[in-house]
Formats: structure tokens, C-alpha cells, sequence
């Protein structure tokens, strides 16, 4: 695909800016949560994660070599699967309350999968080695 790299970083920057949007509401506690902020750090801070990996995809959408798109994979798939992670620990039932979920929350899980689909796509031209 032809602009899937700008894409892909374009999504890196939704994934980003979706840590700062709210992610669930607790009604137990009448608190908002979001990539940064959960009651007594109970959830940590999974927004620091998401962004030092986010800048390493950026930096392998950017480069156009074989080696960095294979690499490209592999962190892709770690954000996706730190993405359902997340989605799985802020939106579980506890207690009998269960949490409203927000659309950070839902942004933060479709920038991850759209960053993995973008990285499976790279506009990469690779020379032709045939000798005759």
C-alpha cells in the first residue's frame, strides 16, 4: 500500500494521544481513569509503555529497510497485545461494579490494530537480484 507507512504513524499518534482521553469510569469511587491516572496506581501507568513503544514503530515506519519492517512486526504486535491487555485489566467487572467504558479506551484498541495492519502493508521496494 502505497501511504500505509504514514499511516501507521499517523495511528501511532492516535494511540498516543488516546493514553490523555478517559479510558473507563468507576462509579464505585466516582473516578475517571486514563492511561496515566488509576486509583493508588493500581492499573500503573501503562501510557509510558504504549508511548517509548510507539516511538519505536515510528522510527521503523520511517526507515526503508527489510530489517526494520520485520522489526516493525514484532513491536506492532507487542502494542496490540499490550492494548488487549489493558482493555482486559480497565473494562473486567469487579466486585459486582462494573466500569463505563470510555472511548480512549476503545481508540486506544483500534490505533493498536490499526498500527499492526499498517505494519504488515510496507511500501518497500526491493531490488531485483536476477542474474541470467
Amino acid at each position: 500500500m502505497k501511504y500505509s507507512q504514514y499511516i501507521g504513524v499517523l495511528a501511532v499518534g492516535l494511540l498516543v494521544a488516546s493514553c490523555f482521553m478517559p479510558w473507563a469510569y468507576y462509579p464505585d469511587i466516582d473516578k475517571t481513569f486514563n492511561g496515566f491516572f488509576s486509583e493508588q496506581n493500581q492499573y500503573g501507568k501503562p501510557g509510558k509503555l504504549i508511548i517509548i513503544l510507539g516511538s519505536f514503530a515510528v522510527l521503523m515506519f520511517l526507515i526503508p529497510k527489510v530489517w526494520a519492517k520485520r522489526w516493525n512486526l514484532l513491536i506492532t504486535a507487542l502494542i496490540v497485545a499490550y492494548g488487549i491487555k489493558n482493555f482486559i485489566t480497565y473494562s473486567g467487572c469487579y466486585n459486582t461494579y462494573c466500569p463505563e467504558k470510555k472511548a480512549g479506551i476503545w481508540s486506544m484498541l483500534a490505533s493498536s490494530v490499526l498500527i499492526l495492519v499498517m505494519s504488515l502493508l510496507p511500501d518497500l521496494k526491493v531490488p531485483n537480484n536476477t542474474k541470467k
